[in-house]
């Protein structure tokens, strides 16, 4: 198995970081119940298995982007339904089982980190939420998807504080 330490320079930096804020985000859900997971404690309504269940699907889209291009990121008649829907714990979710299918989708990634031609790109899909015209490389998605983690992991921080006072870091 390839690790960080047998790749080196940008995808060794790109896994590393990737892997350091995967692991800030599922800290936060250590020891949780399912319903403490699915619980929104603060004033927005995002819970912590919420937002690991966000980070999967956003990252596994992220990922199809770069091996099919434009189609796998087109949006339908779904998009928007499903994208409230992905910020939550369903009756049928379990922690188990989001962090199973998140482990599941970062080994691929990594797989794929170790391998993909960096400077591949596509244009990205026509939505309200992406520039016209724009392209990403491998190399852009994969940074998004590391803003994305980090960003997330830092709003389940502090709903994690708020449910019991466990901190990530301090």
């Amino acid at each position: 198995m390839t690790t960080t330490e047998t790749l080196t320079g940008e995808r060794a930096d790109l896994l590393e970081t990737l892997r350091q804020h995967r692991w800030f985000l599922t800290f936060t859900a250590q020891g949780l119940t399912d319903e403490q997971a699915a619980s929104s404690p603060t004033v927005s309504a995002l819970s912590i298995g919420g937002l690991i269940k966000h980070v999967t699907r956003v990252e596994g889209n992220w990922i199809r982007f770069i091996e099919e291009g434009t189609s796998a990121m087109e949006p339908n008649a779904d998009t928007y339904e499903n994208h409230e829907k992905n910020f939550r714990m369903e009756p049928e979710d379990t922690l188990e089982g989001l962090l199973a299918r998140y482990h599941e989708v970062a080994a691929y990634t990594d797989k794929l980190v170790e391998t993909v031609d960096l400077d591949l790109a596509h244009e990205l899909p026509k939505a309200p939420w992406f520039p016209e015209g724009k392209t990403y490389t491998a190399r852009r998605v994969l940074m998004h998807v590391v803003a994305e983690t980090a960003q997330h992991a830092g709003h389940a921080d502090i709903i994690r504080e708020t449910i019991d006072g466990q901190k990530t870091m301090g």
